[in-house]
């Protein structure tokens, strides 16, 4: 099973067991945006192998546009608007995901381009709208819990 599947069957799974879990808590549901069903919509963006990836060999260079793109990360993380981001476990050309907190493809966009490496031409970026659980949402504080290292 890829990883995308992997994880589109992991969300699922996460939904079926919140769906058993605590009873309704109408003030998190509106703090996070939820629908009747405990959704929300996202824009999920695949980051993929960009066409200057190989022509930047220089390890100091390349050292600078991750260490940008994962500030830019964690820029957008700690502004709610990056729900969720990480490398794939397939080769390239599919290298990572982010999940954004917005409802249209053009934020998504404008969001996506302010990552240096993508900028760079490291990465490119494929835009598709999901619809996943509005506990999301709470991936970045739980996170900041549980990190016992900084990336």
């Amino acid at each position: 099973m890829s990883v995308f599947k992997s994880f589109i069957a992991f969300v699922g799974l996460m939904f079926v067991c919140a769906s058993y879990a605590e009873p309704y808590d109408a003030e998190l549901a509106k703090e996070l945006d939820a629908d009747d069903y405990g959704m929300k919509s996202y824009v999920l963006v695949i980051l993929k192998t960009g066409e200057n990836d190989e022509s930047i060999t220089d390890k100091e260079e390349r050292a600078k546009y991750f260490r940008g793109h994962f500030d830019n990360m964690k820029r957008l993380a700690d502004e709610g608007m990056l729900v969720l981001a990480g490398p794939l476990a397939e080769d390239a050309p599919k290298r990572g995901l982010f999940i954004f907190n917005v409802d249209s493809l053009a934020k998504a966009e404008a969001l996506v381009k302010t990552d240096p490496a993508v900028k760079a031409g490291i990465f490119t970026y494929s835009l598709t709208k999901f619809y996943g659980s509005a506990a999301l949402m709470k991936v970045n504080d739980i996170h900041k819990k549980i990190q016992k290292k900084p990336i």
